[in-house]
């Protein structure tokens, strides 16, 4: 199973002839079963020791694995190219936060993150980890020579950037990225939400430690929460013990739905990176559209970037309405949103319909408006995250909405 669309159907599935409970099936599921049991008794008390212990592989609690867990993050461990073990969580926060415990950030530690960070991410690190001793510290990872300088000067524990910026979609240079972190011995943990391992596999660029909001294109349908980290050792020791402490393990059923989402992902990502492009490519020219960001566009910062890392331009784009006026550009923000019939106003995005927000009071809602000022979000900025309708469609919704902006 070489190929990734091969992977993405068949990965972590229990296949016949395998032995389950000492006895061989005589017929099996084709699809992961829902295993909701809380707990999991054995033969013996001798063989529960052994698996408690670590000494023997199974399942005993919950809180500790669950079968229908496990074969989802097989599934995607597989897909990162099987450089580490994936670890589900309840959501992409608590999977941040169990990232960043295994990145060592403790009491006295610097951590050094990008200044094109989600919002919540970059609250995370300043006030729960600021509030356990750790200084959090910012630059432009898009600037690799402003990266160098920084990681010199304050010797940072980790390195945290995201695949793919949120909401101006900058492109991060992974390998080198890697290769500056990797001099200061330092962690890379990189957010590929956005990326996917269908558009890179950031562990194979030299990345340690990779999460996901599963919610969002690797689940795809907008009917669950969860979240992923993939890393080898000696990461993958720390957030299993993480997990096992904190209890913040994905539910089976949403392990199962995150599972099926899984297996289409490489068509659903493909038709979302289609219509996001034919999207941008109409709104460059529209007199209503003052700027578009869009990595396949040749005038965006991180073109060149983009193709020579990623294996598509993503299924985001935002851009922002042409209002001189400053008093007005939300209200204009406002309008726009509002006008639109087909697209879905929903603060997400991956789904498989299409989503537009407003990034000044959703995504960077948390951030205080100079702060949002100086990344680039302004109150006429909208991100639209494409879904797998037909892009005439998506155009034309987006262009009707613009004329009542």
């Amino acid at each position: 199973m070489d190929r990734f669309e091969t992977r993405a159907v068949h990965a972590g599935e229990r296949r016949p002839g395998k032995r389950d409970g000492g006895e061989k099936r005589s017929c099996y599921p084709i699809s992961t079963p829902i295993n909701l049991s809380t707990t999991f008794s054995h033969e013996s008390v001798e063989t529960t020791d052994r698996v408690l212990g670590g000494e023997e592989a199974g399942f005993s609690y919950g809180r500790y694995g669950n079968p229908t867990v496990t074969a989802f993050e097989e599934a995607l461990a597989s897909l990162e190219g099987d450089r580490g073990r994936a670890f589900a969580f309840a959501s992409g926060m608590a999977a941040t936060h169990a990232a960043l415990l295994a990145a060592e950030l403790t009491s006295g530690s610097t951590v050094l993150a990008a200044e094109q960070l989600y919002g919540s991410t970059a609250t995370l690190l300043v006030q729960v980890f600021g509030a356990a001793g750790v200084e959090t510290r910012f630059v432009d990872v898009c600037d690799l020579e402003a990266v160098g300088k920084k990681v010199t000067e304050v010797r940072p524990r980790a390195l945290v950037v995201e695949t793919i910026s949120n909401p101006l979609l900058r492109v991060a240079d992974i390998p080198r990225l890697a290769e500056i972190t990797h001099t200061a011995g330092a962690t890379l943990v990189v957010d590929n939400t956005f990326g996917t391992p269908y558009l890179q596999r950031p562990l194979e660029l030299g990345a340690d430690i990779v999460v996901h909001s599963a919610t969002k294109y690797l689940s795809g349908h907008g009917d669950l929460t969860a979240g992923v980290v993939v890393a080898g050792a000696p990461y993958d020791a720390a957030l299993e013990s993480v997990r096992k402490l904190v209890g913040g393990i994905l539910a089976p059923f949403e392990a199962w739905l995150a599972m099926r989402g899984l297996k289409t992902l490489p068509l659903r990502m493909g038709r979302q990176c289609e219509n996001a492009h034919a999207l941008a490519t109409r709104l460059v020219d529209h007199p209503r559209v003052a700027k578009v960001n869009h990595p396949a566009m040749k005038d965006h910062p991180d073109h060149g970037t983009a193709r020579r890392l990623l294996d598509g331009p993503g299924g985001l784009v935002s851009f922002e309405l042409a209002v001189e006026d400053e008093e007005r550009r939300r209200e204009a923000a406002f309008r726009f949103l509002n006008a639109l019939e087909l697209c879905v106003r929903a603060p997400s995005l991956g789904d498989i319909y299409t989503l537009a927000i407003h990034p000044a009071t959703s995504s960077h809602r948390e951030l205080s408006p100079g702060r949002r000022a100086r990344l680039g979000v302004k109150e006429n900025l909208i991100r639209i995250s494409c879904g797998i309708e037909h892009h005439e469609d998506i155009v034309a919704d987006v262009e009707r909405a613009l004329e009542k902006a």
